[in-house]
């Protein structure tokens, strides 16, 4: 199947790339303005709310491998559909969320997609978000385009400020229960996810694994890596040069045992998965993500589709 274009306004623009930017299929995200009367708006007038135009981002991306269902669903957890006047801090109609179909099939899923939010129980309040045919797409100016990517720290800080940060994480990261976790866990999955320990180096499930597939959150069946990222760097423990997504995972400060380190935990179980350290192949980008085999459970390859994670199929072929 050929590429196809998806379009979602989820408010700021600066913070609804990098949720998708990541995920295997996609081809390329812009920033930019649409649904308005104004051609070639640009950033200030489209802030005045002059224009009609929202601030939106256009996906290319490749339905066979991640399809527009999937699109929709990453779209949903990253806005609060039942705000109507903005998005978080920004307030005003250019910040409103808004899918755009470019198909009546991609109408229809939007329309299902929503009807099962609303039914779903997750809001007590009206989804508001609206479902509206494509019109011209303008690219936003360059400072626009993949921000969370040139300006790192200031976008991390918008996006906290903002209130969307938060908002994602109580509305969609499920803490799981401690009791559950001990009754389904093993006592060292149990002592490294959940009270930060270690595993034994070189007796462990994963340091060596031959073996083609991706590495899902052993509480939360998150997709975290894959080992066409991973590597053997002699310490004992899976070390990869990459994550899946960077999205998914939390990075923290650790003082203990006397060192700074970066912590490495996944965002949506909060669990303790290891450390990231600046010593991996520099031509990997020089980063290494050393993980407990004990956070982690593998999904062969052959078994992505059947396990719902056949998007990752294409990294294996």
């Amino acid at each position: 199947m050929t590429k196809q274009i998806a379009t979602f306004a989820g408010g700021c623009f600066w913070c609804m790339v990098e949720p998708f930017d990541e995920q295997p299929g996609i081809e390329k995200i812009v920033s930019g303005y649409t649904g308005g009367h104004t051609e070639n708006p640009t950033y200030e007038e489209v802030c005045s709310d002059t224009t009609g135009h929202v601030e939106a981002v256009q996906i290319t991306y490749d339905p066979d491998v991640f399809p527009y269902e999937k699109l929709l669903d990453v779209f949903w957890r990253q806005i609060d559909p039942t705000d109507d006047g903005g998005q978080f801090h920004d307030r005003g109609d250019s910040y409103r969320t808004a899918i755009f179909y470019h198909s009546d099939e991609q109408k229809q899923l939007a329309e299902l997609s929503k009807q099962n939010l609303s039914d779903s129980g997750k809001f007590k309040q009206a989804i508001v978000t609206q479902i509206r045919p494509a019109s011209v797409f303008y690219l936003a100016e360059d400072k626009h385009q993949d921000y969370y990517k040139n300006h790192r720290f200031h976008y991390r800080l918008y996006k906290k400020g903002s209130g969307r940060a938060d908002f994602i994480k109580n509305t969609w990261d499920k803490i799981p229960d401690k009791s559950d976790l001990k009754k389904r866990l093993t006592a060292m999955q149990y002592h490294v996810t959940q009270e930060n320990g270690t595993e034994p180096p070189f007796q462990n499930a994963y340091y060596d694994n031959p073996e083609d597939g991706i590495y899902v959150d052993i509480v939360s069946g998150e997709p975290l890596f894959s080992t066409t990222d991973q590597y053997d760097a002699g310490c004992g423990w899976p070390s990869f040069t990459q994550p899946l997504s960077r999205e998914r995972l939390e990075e923290k400060m650790d003082t203990s045992h006397g060192m700074r380190r970066i912590e490495i935990r996944s965002k949506q179980a909060n669990s303790h998965l290891g450390h990231v350290f600046d010593d991996g192949p520099k031509d990997k980008g020089g980063s290494r993500y050393c993980i407990n085999s004990a956070a982690l459970r593998f999904v062969k390859k052959e078994d992505l589709e059947k396990e719902g994670y056949v998007e990752y199929r294409s990294l294996f072929k």
